[in-house]
């Protein structure tokens, strides 16, 4: 197999969300798949089933390091890139570095991919800028129950009064469900540290398996917001960049009015507690009864080579 070493959700290489993209000539077993996730121990590994495009869209399968996903925002985008770079007739060049505001605009796409993926059918968007973020739409959210307070409080090893009592915790999915746990200040997000005894007991009892921590403060000035994400059922302690994850906040914050609208175009600002910093730029709105969601990224390949060549 081919494969391709991309950062996603990154300000440029070394940034952002490390994935490993599998092109597969022929499809390896369930196994196999598993396996090779686990010794490229990234957030998660995604497998292009076909170097062809077949029945509307391109099969992908998405692994974390302990067990397979329906759905996960940067595999998402980072197998839409290398498919746009590799397999199709006339790839383009990388993306460059952000131009300002370039994540704001909802351009028409020069080329879009569409990836047949377990939790459905997901279109990715290219701009004819280079320049410009790739942008995926989600499924619309569900919305889930609601959670008590003192519980994730305790689950995060944070104080009670660290909740932002003006919103809800609540279980959110588009595609791959998460706890959605609002705080008060950028510096209860910063302190955030998951108790795993009380997160396995806590996720016995919940739809969602992963829990987003966010908060309505910027950590610079080009963030509108500040997230965290950790999943220690999918083998992940903390993710780096969540286009899922954050696809749910765009959601829930359009269907909350936390920043006051029914819509909303704000950028991210995630993986900064562990020295991957990303950027997602987020458009939602409501929409002829249901909300619709985009994830936005710029999408940066840092190593190509042969699985299994030596």
């Amino acid at each position: 197999m081919e494969f391709y070493i991309v950062d996603v959700f990154a300000e440029g290489k070394y940034s952002g969300n490390q994935l490993a993209v599998f092109v597969c000539r022929s499809i390896p077993a369930d196994a196999e798949m598993q396996q090779i996730a686990r010794e490229i121990n990234f957030s998660e590994s995604a497998f292009i089933l076909s170097d062809k495009e077949s029945e509307g869209g391109w099969p992908v399968r998405i692994f974390t390091p302990a067990s397979e996903v329906d759905f996960a925002g940067h595999p998402t985008l980072g197998a839409a890139d290398v498919i746009r770079r590799r397999l199709l007739p006339a790839p383009t060049q990388g993306h460059g570095r952000p131009k300002a505001g370039a994540g704001r605009e909802a351009q028409a796409p020069a080329v879009q991919v569409r990836l047949r993926l377990k939790a459905g059918s997901i279109p990715v968007d290219f701009s004819a800028d280079e320049e410009a973020p790739v942008w995926m739409r989600q499924i619309p959210p569900r919305f889930g129950s609601t959670l008590p307070a003192p519980v994730l409080a305790e689950t995060l090893g944070l104080p009670v009064e660290a909740i932002d009592g003006r919103f809800p915790i609540q279980e959110v999915s588009t595609g791959l469900p998460h706890i959605l746990v609002p705080l008060r200040s950028l510096d209860f997000l910063k302190q955030a540290k998951v108790d795993k005894a009380r997160y396995f007991g806590l996720i016995e009892k919940t739809w969602a398996k992963n829990i987003l921590v966010f908060c309505l403060q910027g950590r610079t000035e080009s963030h509108g917001i500040s997230v965290r994400m950790f999943a220690d059922v999918l083998g992940i302690a903390e993710d780096p960049a969540t286009g899922s994850g954050n696809g749910c906040l765009a959601g829930y914050l359009v269907k909350h009015r936390c920043l006051g609208a029914d819509s909303i175009d704000v950028v991210s600002g995630q993986g900064h507690e562990i020295g991957r910093p990303s950027l997602l730029f987020l458009q939602a709105a409501a929409e002829g009864g249901e909300i619709r969601v985009r994830v936005g990224g710029r999408v940066f390949e840092v190593a190509s080579g042969t699985w299994g060549a030596g």
